[in-house]
């Protein structure tokens, strides 16, 4: 357990919301400035399936076989899915020189000269997903690891641990679902490929229908369906969509299907069931059932590839090679004297979980009540087949197709089957507690659902989402949105979203904060304040006014030098505002309602930001007129100094809603307290003084002591852990006979002589320890 909680707080610590996300071009992928060029460049490229992880990484091999990334000799490239095997092992040089390329002579030579210039080498595994199960990564623990045999893993963990040819540079690609457990915290550089943006989805499109006569019509087909489109983001299911509209467009059909699950039981029908025979459909309907059986096999096992002997029959592996199902797989040869083993690979992964939820459906030996346990959502453990993560869906939109006539012509199930497991995941989800949900399985559950197109399901739902709705570190993708937004839309309730580092893109919010019974949202600064601009730049005055009125900002937490910038964007914007709204209803005088609520403030940059970080933030700090609480105390200590703690003194008599100022472990020394004393009594509204853990002796404590009667709002001081002495402690003292206000002043500290300090707590009962 132990290790697990360790290996989560690494996760946790390399989590790419907190990193600040910059869009690069393919030639900034190995730009690291920071890093020493003697030691091993750890890069992982992050995508989802289907996403162009691949075709990213074979790019990348043209472009250095074309001159490009010259400060690379050597580029190795395998496909984690061929070398995984576990029971192959390797060394170095086989696994080099032997199974990715065999040179003509000289392979002794060519080896010495990779091991003696490692910053000349790439090796690039793509596919990372195939190099572990659920236990820990082994640890490489061959003497000679680049002469031993080992196994993949071990290999891979010598690599990374720099153990084996330290200089090289190493490039992953993996699913964000496949952990790298305790090697995250040795990774350099996090890349994640985040799909087609909505410009670049009408570009794949255009250029795939470029100089057919249906092109527009093709485009419009797609947009007009919303959820087809919004998959689009993904690559692999632009093109799913592109293949079905072009079929449709054939056939002079004029809309698409309207869910996943249809478009799939389209394609197969297209595929295989087109102006067949009665015989030749029965056979396909029997090569379909024992694919999908393969396929759920394999899945379960998260392996899409399998050796041509273990496939039960050569009709079947010619069907599903005919149709484009499967494609031939080379298995690697360990050497010369062995055969080359062929297999076959599932062509596509959304093909595999397709054929696993009709495997599912399909089989006899599961009862109906049985597969409500392959819906992921209701589990409150781990998720038992998140490697399939689509399956799923597929299978609750099959229950509700069963009597679809492509579902018909792909299986020979009766009628009244079809009824009672439609029934049974009815009264199943009747009796989920939907509003208990964590946001990951409710937007699987949405998903379940939307596919199921059931009007009942999505209206019981819809009625049962919980007000508020927090999606915080959640990423949402078009599709997540499209579901998300069509379920709010049919439920009566008044909802509030936490839409904060979700990576949500900007018609997504559109569409969410566009919502009436959206009433209020949270999204990062930075987002909301684009989607503002364009609402600006397109005239769209109602929705923008909506927007900000619907904007929640309390309480905000600066964490970066971004959240500083964004909250100075955001005050920026408010003029712009005054402009709009003036031009929209005559009214001459506009405030943002998150500005003007903000009551607490939190500001933890961390020494290394912190004081110029502060000066950026004093400067806007008037910009919120309710301000109740500014905490500038951080676990990892802000350290704003005395310059700090001048600068924010000169803008105490604008804030004139303060309650709490909490200026703790901020290295604060008598000149920064002389300083903030002369500004404190402006503070008419002050409660609360936090300055504990500072550097401040008997001269601050004087300078305090003097404007204490001054502060008559003040009730709480806190001085404790300060160098004051028992001359400063005598004169805070004294100063507090003269303030009946104060209720409590803390001022333990390490240099007042304890019997001093009992004495003055006996004078007034104030003083606490």
């Amino acid at each position: 357990k132990s290790s697990a909680k360790a290996m989560e707080k690494e996760l946790v610590t390399c989590s790419l919301q907190e990193k600040e996300k910059t869009a690069i071009n393919r030639n900034q992928v190995f730009q690291m400035p920071q890093r020493k060029d003697l030691e091993t460049k750890v890069i992982v490229v992050l995508g989802k399936a289907g996403m162009g992880k691949s075709i990213l990484v074979q790019k990348i091999c043209q472009d250095w076989s074309n001159g490009e990334f010259s400060q690379f000799e050597f580029v190795f490239w395998f496909d984690c899915k061929q070398i995984s095997l576990p029971e192959k092992q390797y060394t170095l040089k086989e696994l080099l020189l032997e199974f990715f390329v065999k040179p003509q002579e000289g392979s002794k030579e060519i080896f010495e000269y990779i091991l003696q210039n490692p910053a000349k080498v790439l090796l690039v595994f793509d596919g990372f997903k195939g190099l572990h199960e659920h236990e820990n990564f082994s640890r490489c623990s061959a003497i000679q690891p680049e002469k031993d045999l080992c196994s993949i893993k071990e290999l891979l963990s010598g690599l990374i641990q720099k153990k084996i040819l330290n200089g090289c540079t190493l490039l992953f690609t993996a699913r964000p679902k496949d952990k790298l457990y305790q090697h995250m915290s040795k990774v350099d550089k996090i890349i994640e490929i985040v799909g087609f943006s909505p410009q670049q989805r009408e570009l794949y499109i255009t250029k795939y229908f470029e100089g057919l006569p249906y092109c527009d019509s093709a485009l419009k087909l797609i947009k007009e369906c919303e959820y087809l489109f919004s998959h689009c983001y993904s690559p692999v299911m632009c093109r799913f969509v592109c293949f079905l509209s072009e079929t449709i467009l054939e056939m002079g059909e004029k809309s698409l299907p309207s869910t996943l699950t249809e478009v799939f039981l389209k394609f197969f029908q297209q595929k295989i069931m087109l102006m067949q025979t009665d015989v030749i459909t029965t056979q396909n309907q029997e090569s379909l059932a024992t694919l999908a059986r393969i396929a759920w096999c394999l899945g379960v096992k998260h392996q899409s590839v399998m050796k041509s002997d273990l496939l039960p029959s050569k009709e079947v592996k010619e069907f599903a090679l005919k149709y484009g199902f499967f494609l031939p797989f080379a298995f690697p040869r360990h050497s010369d004297a062995e055969e080359e083993e062929f297999g076959s690979t599932f062509s596509d992964f959304v093909i595999q979980n397709f054929l696993c939820a009709l495997h599912l459906l399909l089989a006899e030996e599961l009862k109906d009540r049985s597969l409500l346990k392959y819906l992921s959502f209701p589990s409150k453990k781990k998720k038992p087949y998140n490697w399939l993560d689509l399956m799923p869906r597929f299978l609750a939109g099959l229950i509700f197709l069963q009597d679809d006539p492509y579902f018909c012509s792909l299986s020979n199930e009766d009628e009244k089957q079809s009824t009672k497991k439609q029934k049974t995941l009815l009264k199943y989800i009747r009796r989920l507690q939907i509003n208990n949900f964590c946001p990951e399985r409710l937007l699987e559950l949405l998903h379940c659902i939307y596919e199921t197109q059931s009007n009942y399901l999505l209206q019981h739902v819809a009625l049962r989402l919980k007000a508020d709705l927090s999606f915080l570190g959640i990423v949402l993708t078009p599709p997540d949105v499209h579901v998300l937004h069509s379920i709010l839309k049919r439920s009566r309730k008044e909802f509030s979203l936490d839409l904060r580092s979700s990576s949500i893109d900007m018609q997504g919010l559109k569409a969410l904060v566009s919502l009436r019974n959206v009433t209020s949202f949270r999204a990062s600064l930075s987002d909301t304040v684009r989607l503002w601009k364009f609402l600006e730049q397109t005239k769209d005055y109602e929705l923008l006014k909506a927007a900000t009125e619907k904007f929640v900002l309390d309480p905000f937490k600066a964490k970066t030098m971004k959240d500083i910038s964004d909250l100075s964007d955001l005050v920026e914007m408010q003029e712009k505002m005054m402009n709009c709204v003036e031009d929209a209803s005559g009214c001459t005088s506009y405030e943002i309602p998150a500005i003007r609520n903000l009551r607490k403030l939190e500001f933890a940059l961390g020494p290394a930001c912190g004081l110029q970080g502060l000066l950026k933030l004093v400067k806007i700090l008037a910009a919120f007129p309710s301000l109740q609480h500014l905490d500038l105390d951080a676990l990892s200590e802000n350290g704003i100094g005395d310059e700090g703690a001048k600068s924010l003194s000169e803008v105490f008599p604008t804030l004139t809603s303060l309650e709490t100022l909490n200026l703790s472990q901020n290295k604060i020394t008598d000149l920064g307290a002389e300083n903030l004393a002369t500004a404190l009594p402006s503070l008419s509204s002050l409660k609360t003084l936090s300055l504990y853990n500072n550097n401040i002796c008997d001269f601050g404590a004087e300078n305090l002591a003097k404007v204490l009667p001054a502060m008559t709002s003040l009730r709480v001081l806190d001085v404790q852990y300060n160098k004051i002495t028992g001359v400063g402690a005598q004169q805070l003292t004294d100063s507090l006979r003269k303030c009946p206000h104060i209720k409590n002043l803390v001022m333990w500290n390490p240099t007042i002589p304890y019997g001093v300090l009992e004495h003055l707590q006996q004078l007034d009962s104030r003083i606490s320890v």
